[in-house]
């Protein structure tokens, strides 16, 4: 072994450091504070109060889902046209959050994935012609939009729930065929029908490994609430001129090793199969997220007894009935989309799927915002139905407007909902996912002439989506629900002649689950 004698004078000149450094005295290191997390002073100003801890009474606070479909196919709702700069489709996008915040909305379902496309960065698909005009091209300057629609959502305590369609490959509007698009990546998977557009073979194993990769990416990746399925799985029979889907490929191949199912039920036992594992990979890759299905309203015509129209069952090939039953899904939200007294009541059929919903998840239904057909005043129809639903489902209340544009191009409509979600509401819970309580906050109050400033936070502030501040004045309680960013507020000592003789605050986390109280008097 060759010596090298720089390498020896190196190795003595790093022992000589080592020596000199351990008989200097270390100073000491100071811990730095918590992000965002309010600190008790060292010894007490003059102004801040004398706390105590209280055990109080806290009254319930308002739970009910209220979310909108944001629809991005066809540019429908966002971005308003396919040629939008980068800050033009975030000041649209801005608008219609603030607008949905206004009107104690509480969640917003995004279409991310319109047809086999991305409005997120993606190695597995291409960016989405309703983005760009071109598929496979993103903004310049670039941005991702969903990352961008779940941080606004977010900074507004509002949930993001992403919702793509599983098998539509192309859209009658989604510009010329090309290379990139997923009908030249997927040829044999996907079939093209009478009306223009492409679809995915539901029965074909590479469609579904194909979607279930997707989903897990999106899911991985992104830093969501829920994945929402809308109501596509085999297409509407119009869609193919009211012929049968030519799936007769991979039907052949299902009878060559021997299937035995009628081609009904072998499609629906296909889509069953998809149902079943995306709700257990979602669940395997981030227990926490949420999976929600919008299926068509109507599981079968006579179901329940006078119901009338398509068949679910029969023509889409879902038998979302057994995904209900089954408790496959987080909440499931029936486009409901007629009015209350015809032939598709809107009564008859909440009834019916409340009693089908035996796993007790979240029954939320879709409304037909936007233009429920032979009413005379649409916002009172939209009004009352959710008045329905909340006499139906009392504390597990909610439902889904279809859409966004029923509700920022129709004022009277917007200015209704308004009326009736007049305070804010959380989420209902769901006990079925299971999580670890949040450590119960920080509260610190600091006395200022006829003011108390509370500052509040958490130890596990990574847990936390939103804030809820109690103020009791006299013997009344108020109860405030604040986005995450909300960490302090300035508060009178009085209010309408009343005293505040107290002030709590709890976290709630991304499930609605809110942890123990910290209280005191001012």
């Amino acid at each position: 072994m060759k010596i090298y004698p720089y390498r020896i004078l190196a190795s003595f000149l790093f022992l000589l450091l080592m020596a000199s450094a351990c008989t200097t005295q270390k100073k000491p290191i100071k811990k730095p504070a918590l992000k965002n997390t309010p600190t008790v002073p060292a010894s007490p100003k003059p102004v801040t109060t004398k706390e105590e801890t209280l055990k109080v009474n806290l009254p319930e606070v308002d739970r009910e889902f209220r979310a909108a479909w944001v629809a991005t196919v066809a540019n429908i709702n966002w971005p308003s046209k396919n040629t939008l700069t980068t800050q033009q489709q975030k000041d649209e996008a801005i608008k219609i959050l603030d607008m949905l915040q206004d009107a104690n909305f509480n969640a917003v379902i995004f279409q991310a994935r319109p047809s086999a496309d991305a409005l997120y960065k993606s190695s597995l698909e291409p960016w989405s012609y309703f983005l760009t005009g071109a598929v496979g091209k993103a903004l310049s300057p670039y941005y991702d939009p969903l990352e961008f629609w779940i941080n606004e959502a977010h900074a507004r305590g509002m949930e993001l729930h992403v919702w793509l369609n599983p098998y539509r490959a192309h859209h009658t509007t989604g510009g010329p065929i090309t290379q990139e698009s997923m009908v030249k990546k997927m040829p044999e998977q996907i079939i093209k029908l009478r009306n223009g557009m492409y679809w995915m073979d539901p029965s074909d194993e590479k469609t579904q490994d194909h979607v279930s990769a997707v989903i897990k990416d999106i899911v991985k990746r992104y830093d969501i609430d829920a994945v929402h399925i809308d109501d596509y799985f085999y297409p509407y029979r119009e869609y193919n001129g009211g012929k049968d889907f030519p799936d007769d490929r991979t039907w052949k191949d299902y009878l060559k090793v021997g299937g035995t199912m009628s081609r009904a039920d072998w499609r629906r036992a296909n889509v069953n199969k998809f149902i079943k594992r995306i709700h257990d990979e979602i669940k395997d890759e981030k227990s926490d997220v949420k999976f929600g299905i919008s299926p068509f309203g109507i599981w079968k015509p006579g179901f329940p007894a006078g119901i009338k129209g398509s068949s679910q069952y029969d023509e889409l090939y879902a038998d979302a009935r057994l995904w209900l039953n089954q408790g496959w899904i987080d909440y499931f939200s029936p486009q409901l989309y007629w009015k209350n007294d015809g032939p598709q009541s809107y009564t008859a059929l909440l009834k019916w799927w409340e009693e089908e919903n035996t796993q007790k998840r979240h029954l939320w239904p879709g409304l037909n915002t936007i233009g429920v057909n032979g009413v005379a005043d649409r916002p009172a129809e939209i009004t009352g139905q959710i008045k329905i639903t909340r006499d139906v489902l009392k504390k597990n209340a909610g439902e889904i407007h279809y859409s966004v544009d029923g509700l920022s191009k129709n004022p009277a409509m917007l200015q209704a909902v308004k009326n009736i979600y007049k305070n804010k509401a959380l989420v209902p819970k769901t006990p079925w996912i299971k999580a670890a309580a949040v450590s119960k906050p920080i509260l610190v109050l600091e006395k200022s002439g006829s003011k108390v400033l509370a500052k509040w936070n958490s130890l596990e502030n990574e847990k936390v989506f939103q804030w809820l501040l109690y103020l009791q004045y006299g013997d009344s309680w108020e109860v405030q629900i604040l986005e995450k960013d909300i960490i302090s507020q300035d508060l009178p000592l009085m209010k309408n002649g009343r005293k505040l003789t107290a002030i709590a605050v709890k976290s709630v986390d991304r499930l609605g689950n809110e942890s123990a109280y910290e209280a005191k008097k001012p």
